[in-house]
């Protein structure tokens, strides 16, 4: 039998309100209803609160906020944060204050929801550490779950070394830190390795602090660039860049060293503000030029693989790490500015011979042109003033041609060795670069190797006879061939041209003579040395209208027997030879050099 507990009275208790119905001594029963009232927390639907955890099982998490009763939320809804206990408080959803059995349904995914990008937020404005949960990977990266939101983290932000297999962080809870909001698009960016740089910071500058130059280390390969390679030396990263790899010329570092291995490094240089350290492999090996035949003297022939070619040269290994360079002067004879690259390529095995060798400095110049013997030493012999040889013009300039006769001996043939009768403005009009040209040999200058070269002298000087065709006073048909303001160019016979100014082209009817239009012309002046013949059409009537004039004047002063005899002959007469086979054959010479 249950022993009853005897209760004691409340001494102040109001037997009158109570018989009268009042049971609530001395407070009114509205007094008693706002303290009961206010003895539950107020809260309505769809509104965020506080909650208290009273139990957690492996699927449910049953959530106190102060109500009638507590209600139940899934467990997977804070699998964000694991370490969840009784106790916590959390932020929940309130759906319904109560359903249609009558029950609270909160929900803490919801309430993450509406608060999250708030706590996003402040998370990034503060700095803080956040805790999120790895959902899956991407392209680029991984999406995890930070208070319900999907965040992005990129692959270069997991870790501070490269990670090559993002799915061992798939399904786990990690700490982040927000480091970029798109507040437009509602993107969120959170890094991993923020939280771990700092420490790194720590780490690095106790470590560069206790770094010397010369320091030998041991260290692993991190990555592989195009330019060099990262070594990990315990916490703080170094670059061996591509030329410290090796002695000799490197075009892939991985030529050298793998990922992951591990290598010795010497520190070459170090810098504390940005900590950057330079190392160096080949240095921790003996120089190739330490190696190099000490018996290699200025003028041995020596044997080698091109490696490098540039405009200006070629760099030749002659043994591994020991190079020379082969200047382009040092490759032909020839003074024409050329490429390396049309004479040699990369990969050719060549015969040099050593021009300048310095141990000291490590440099070796090469030549392949002294293989050959130098054209310019018996240059009077084989090229001597006068001797006739066949050349290719090579260019030109305003006052000539530049030829090669044969690889580098070179000539010019200045624009007025051309040609004997034709005026030429520019070489172009003559002859054509790659062209083969029939050259006389002039003067040589060995000094500065260039030759002195004529066309012209292969034949003999037409105006020897020239000037006894075209005499001063003799007529002759012309072709007005061009125009311009101080006069007009005339082809006479023979390929010879004149000139006449402009009062010496008025017709006898007052016109001016037209391009193209054939007269007789007169000639007023001859001149060999200058090559100069000046011309006159209107000379030949004013002439005529004197001579018809003057037998109605007095008579002149008789001239001497040998003018009248000159005035008398007949112009025909003063443009013959006498003998009329050379004139012919001096027409076929002249023809025959128009058509070359």
């Amino acid at each position: 039998m249950t022993e009853s507990k005897v209760q004691t009275p409340i001494e102040d208790f109001d037997w009158d309100a109570y018989a009268n119905g009042e049971t609530a001594g001395s407070k009114s029963r509205e007094e008693l209803v706002n303290t009961y009232d206010e003895s539950l927390k107020t809260a309505k639907d769809n509104e965020v609160v506080t909650g208290v955890v009273k139990s957690i099982s492996k699927r449910e998490v049953r959530v106190d906020i102060g109500m009638k009763s507590d209600a139940i939320i899934p467990v997977s809804e804070f699998r964000y944060n694991p370490d969840l206990k009784v106790g916590d408080e959390v932020e929940v959803f309130i759906e319904t204050l109560e359903d249609k059995n009558g029950q609270l349904r909160l929900s803490h995914k919801k309430a993450c929801q509406t608060r999250s990008w708030d706590r996003v937020n402040q998370a990034l404005e503060n700095d803080e550490i956040i805790k999120g949960y790895v959902k899956s990977r991407t392209k680029g990266g991984m999406i995890v779950d930070v208070f319900g939101i999907e965040a992005f983290l990129p692959g270069s932000q997991i870790d501070v070394r490269p990670i090559r297999d993002y799915d061992v962080f798939v399904d786990k809870t990690m700490e982040f830190k927000v480091v970029k909001i798109n507040q437009e698009y509602k993107n969120v960016v959170v890094s991993h390795k923020a939280l771990i740089e700092a420490e790194l910071e720590a780490q690095k500058r106790e470590i560069i602090s206790k770094l010397e130059k010369g320091q030998v280390l041991e260290g692993k390969v991190k990555n592989i660039t195009p330019y060099g390679v990262f070594v990990d030396l315990g916490g703080v990263d170094g670059l061996v860049h591509i030329t410290d790899l090796s002695w000799g010329r490197v075009s892939d570092p991985r030529e050298v060293v793998e990922l992951d291995q591990d290598i010795k490094v010497v520190i070459l240089d170090f810098d504390n503000e940005k900590k950057r350290i330079a190392l160096g492999v080949k240095q921790l090996l003996p120089h190739p030029w330490d190696a190099l035949d000490q018996s290699i003297k200025v003028g041995d022939h020596i044997k080698g693989r091109v490696v490098v070619m540039a405009d200006y040269g070629a760099f030749v290994e002659v043994q591994p790490g020991v190079e020379g360079l082969i200047h382009v002067s040092e490759m032909s004879w020839s003074q024409h500015l050329r490429s390396a690259q049309d004479f040699l390529k990369v990969g050719d095995e060549v015969e040099a011979v050593v021009l300048t060798l310095d141990r000291d400095d490590r440099k070796m110049s090469l030549g392949i042109k002294q293989l050959k013997k130098d054209p310019w030493e018996n240059i009077e012999e084989k090229y001597a003033i006068g001797s006739r040889h066949t050349a290719k013009v090579r260019n030109f300039t305003n006052f000539g041609v530049f030829v090669e006769i044969e690889e580098g001996v070179d000539g010019l043939i200045h624009i007025s060795d051309l040609s004997w009768t034709k005026k030429i403005k520019h070489p172009s009009e003559f002859t054509q670069v790659g062209n083969d040209i029939e050259v006389q040999v002039l003067e040589i200058d060995k000094d500065n190797r260039r030759l002195s070269l004529g066309h012209k002298q292969l034949e003999e000087n037409p105006w020897d006879v020239f000037e006894t065709i075209f005499t001063v006073g003799s007529i002759h048909e012309g072709t007005i061939t061009e125009v311009m303001d101080k006069g007009a160019v005339i082809a006479l016979e023979y390929g010879v041209e004149g000139f006449a100014t402009p009062k010496h082209l008025v017709k006898e009817d007052g016109t001016q003579a037209k391009l193209d239009e054939k007269l007789n012309f007169k000639v007023i002046e001859f001149n060999k040395d200058s090559k100069r013949i000046i011309l006159s059409h209107s000379r030949i009537a004013e002439d005529a209208n004197k001579a018809e004039a003057r037998p109605q004047q007095r008579p002149a002063a008789k001239k001497p027997r040998r003018e009248e005899e000159a005035a008398a002959t007949p112009a025909i007469e003063k443009t013959t030879l006498g003998d009329l086979g050379a004139l012919q054959a001096l027409k076929e010479q002249m023809q025959k050099e128009e058509r070359k």
